[in-house]
């Protein structure tokens, strides 16, 4: 789950996000299928994306990507209230044609806007654009789709280090929290309300039927596994293949979701980046062992506690934002040759040197929204979503345990927005599989942001599925990364059919010291190459 915000807020020192709980019950347990025809009528109207000139480095076929607009109501639970909402969709059909196969995207987050997500398959060794018309989706909240705001005009709060534990500083985190969730509530009015999983899924389905499909088949990255197996159970006649790729623990609630991260962040750090770290000492000259690059990093963090370093156009960066850039790293091998050289720059005191500037341009948001909304969405869908379970003292109380067990962001645990949140009432049923064709889940043993354990878990439960382990790999997003066994594995069940048993691919080796591929719309993980076409559809 991606998602890096605003340098001053706490989620932007993150780079990630997550946590919530517990199904509700109230309302039905999945919006009426019962669809007014002036929405089942409606055309969308197609257009390209791309007016004149195409903006430079977008890959081939390009060109060929159309965009536009869903109407669909706010409520799904009475869509004749007469309030409405907009969607706003892509779509990137064949060089041959409309291919009549549906495949629809998503990139996680969630409310990570979706728009360009067909072009990150335009890499060359993707097949799927050359058998389905893919859709790209900016769902409910978020980029441009009607959006909900956590309020862009609202003051930065003062500055914390979250591993201080003193009385003054935890009540500081604790109003943080409260303050967040209070501006995101008051800011995304009615909207706000609706911005959730079973409200998504609806709208899904509404594409799917206004574009004349049947059946639809769906890739979702991290959080995307969430709202894919939701909108499978929803809608099982609606789906026809489903990969889930990077999962979340999609048979529990966000709670449990995010309450893995810590661990899988600490160990993608030890197992991995620390250990390259200190392989290419001579690079870097951070520490020959990863003992030695642990007390180097200690190090400047705490200097950088001391006295931040000064940003031309920007916040200092302190001990906060020296985790943000760790945290955000470790999602990508790409970016581990990145991190070395900031870690350089930052220790002769260059806070605008490029490996620092890159790493932290990559918390600009893809398509045309701005951060605040994907923000908003992404805290709007984990706290209405499913109940919380727990209050102020517990979470100061686990925070204080996964801060000793998990140092690096185990102490980040604190900020909880969802245990001020005004829950509106949800009932969102549990995946289980029943009823579904097999579904396909690819998973990276030390993947940072959607731990092993939550989608082994998922697996058991979520009968009929089918897991393809990555071995030797923890990057987060593993289809379309260049590894040909998965690849070869998805594509045949997405294209042809064909679905495994249980089984392991081998991860791909680690790259050298600059062989970053940030910048390339053609290489890296898929959501790299989203991070790198963010501006193409501004």
């Amino acid at each position: 789950m991606r998602r890096p915000a605003r340098a001053w807020s706490v989620t932007a020192a993150l780079g990630v996000v997550l946590a919530t709980g517990q199904p509700a019950t109230a309302e039905p347990a999945a919006p009426t299928p019962e669809v007014p025809a002036r929405f089942a009528e409606q055309d969308v109207q197609w257009v390209p994306c791309f007016d004149g000139e195409l903006p430079p480095d977008l890959p081939p076929g390009s060109e060929r990507l159309e965009c536009g607009t869903l109407t669909a109501p706010m409520d799904w639970h009475d869509p004749d209230n007469g309030e409405e909402i907009s969607i706003a969709v892509s779509r990137l059909s064949p060089e041959t044609g409309p291919a009549g196969r549906a495949l629809f995207t998503n990139p996680g987050g969630p409310g990570g806007a979706g728009l360009g997500m067909p072009l990150a398959l335009l890499d060359g060794s993707s097949d799927l654009p050359a058998h389905f018309d893919v859709y790209g989706i900016d769902v409910r909240g978020t980029g441009a789709s009607s959006t909900v705001s956590c309020g862009q005009d609202q003051e930065p709060p003062e500055r914390s280090d979250f591993r201080d534990r003193s009385p003054q500083n935890i009540a500081r985190l604790l109003r943080m929290s409260q303050d967040f969730a209070e501006a995101c509530q008051r800011h995304s009015g009615e909207l706000g309300r609706f911005v959730t999983t079973e409200q998504t899924v609806a709208d899904l389905d509404l594409l799917r039927r206004v574009e004349g499909h049947d059946r639809v088949s769906w890739y979702g990255i991290s959080a995307g596994t969430w709202l894919g197996a939701h909108f499978a159970t929803a809608f099982p006649d609606s789906v026809d293949k489903v990969v889930l790729d990077s999962n979340v623990e999609f048979t529990g609630t966000w709670q449990d979701v995010f309450a893995w991260q810590p661990m899988a962040f600490e160990r993608r750090w030890r197992e991995d980046l620390r250990p390259w770290l200190a392989a290419h000492d001579a690079t870097y000259h951070l520490g020959g062992t990863a003992e030695a690059v642990q007390a180097t990093v200690d190090g400047l963090r705490a200097a950088l506690a001391e006295e931040p370093l000064p940003v031309p156009d920007g916040p200092p960066i302190g001990p906060t934002e020296l985790d943000a850039l760790l945290l955000q790293t470790m999602y990508s091998k790409q970016l581990f040759p990145v991190l070395g050289d900031a870690l350089v720059e930052l220790r002769a005191g260059t806070g605008d040197g490029r490996a620092v500037a890159a790493l932290s341009s990559r918390s600009t948001p893809v398509s045309t929204d701005p951060q605040d909304s994907m923000d908003a969405t992404l805290y709007s869908i984990r706290c209405n979503d499913t109940e919380f379970r727990g209050d102020p003292v517990s979470v100061v109380v686990d925070s204080e345990v996964q801060g000793a067990k998990y140092p690096l962001y185990g102490y980040y645990a604190i900020f909880q927005p969802c245990v001020f949140w005004d829950r509106p009432q949800v009932d969102l049923p549990q995946p289980t599989g029943e009823g579904l064709p097999p579904v396909l889940m690819v998973q990276s043993e030390n993947d940072p942001a959607t731990a092993r354990e939550g989608a082994e878990l998922a697996h058991q439960r979520f009968r009929g599925s089918r897991l393809v382990t990555v071995r030797g790999e923890g990057d987060h997003g593993v289809y379309g990364a260049g590894n040909a066994c998965v690849d070869d594995v998805v594509e045949a069940y997405l294209v042809d059919g064909r679905v495994p048993a249980d089984m392991t691919c081998e991860g791909l080796p680690l790259p050298e010291p600059g062989a970053s591929a940030l910048a390339s719309t053609t290489g890296g993980t898929l959501l790299d190459r989203l991070d790198a076409l963010r501006h193409a559809l501004s």
